[in-house]
């Protein structure tokens, strides 16, 4: 098993992304630390791992507070021996519409949980990994970040600083042996989507339209992004700092 005993965190981690994520590195043998806002769901999750013979426990975590983040990672130190790798996964969008109309407070929340959730979760996660003589540190993006479409803007902005941040830190962070990746996520049928246009479903001719942008002709799934994040924060990628990997089916290119 390429994680085993290795403790991890998840943020963000009782549904879409996360979720996946979390349940992934349960089944590679981490012991995972599921944080979230959502308890009922956080506790499916971890369920979810431990039905399958993993080991993991739940935290709820406001990713914007920082006493939240604190609590989070001295939990993980506390329940769990230590933290190897963290993952910024936590992030929401908001309705989509021109930005002159985007109420300010939605902008605020936007930033506090997608790009203030990243630096809180990384300036209490280092100071523990250094002491350990090393981890990993991959956050959530997504391909608005570097090819962003109208609507959206705000969000994609909290996720380009996202980007520059994994980048500038990977640098920082380098010679404690920490490494610091991204990947930025196409359109899924996940929770940021289903916010942009304000529906709990896309119809067929929704989610056609959004399939007929990316070359690959669908849409994202969470095991996509599961399987990416857990290859760069695994051994084979242990030359790779910095990278923001995009997880698009080609829609960057395209």
């Amino acid at each position: 098993m390429r994680f085993h005993d290795r403790v991890v965190i998840v943020t963000g981690a009782a549904s879409g992304f996360g979720a996946a994520i979390a349940k992934q590195f349960g089944a590679e043998g981490a012991k995972v630390l599921v944080a979230d806002v959502a308890e009922a769901k956080g506790a499916e999750v971890v369920s979810a791992i431990a039905g399958a013979g993993g080991q993991a426990l739940f935290v709820r975590v406001d990713v914007s507070k920082a006493a939240d983040v604190k609590a989070m990672v001295d939990t993980a130190v506390s329940e769990l021996g230590g933290l190897d790798v963290l993952v910024n996964n936590a992030g929401l969008s908001h309705p989509m519409m021109p930005l002159w109309d985007l109420p300010e407070e939605d902008y605020d929340r936007v930033f506090s949980i997608n790009t203030k959730g990243v630096f809180l979760g990384c300036k209490y996660a280092i100071p523990v990994m250094r002491e350990r003589g090393g981890g990993v540190i991959v956050n959530t993006a997504s391909i608005g970040a570097v090819s962003p479409r109208p609507g959206v803007t705000p969000y994609n902005a909290s996720k380009g600083a996202v980007v520059t941040m994994t980048r500038g830190l990977a640098v920082e962070v380098a010679p404690l042996k920490i490494r610091v990746n991204a990947v930025n996520p196409v359109a899924s049928e996940t929770g940021f989507i289903k916010t942009a246009i304000g529906l709990d479903n896309l119809t067929d001719d929704m989610r056609s339209a959004l399939a007929s942008t990316i070359p690959l002709g669908r849409l994202a799934v969470p095991t996509d992004v599961a399987n990416a994040v857990l290859f760069l924060a695994s051994d084979a990628a242990s030359f790779l700092t910095g990278v923001c990997l995009d997880v698009d089916g080609g829609r960057s290119i395209s």
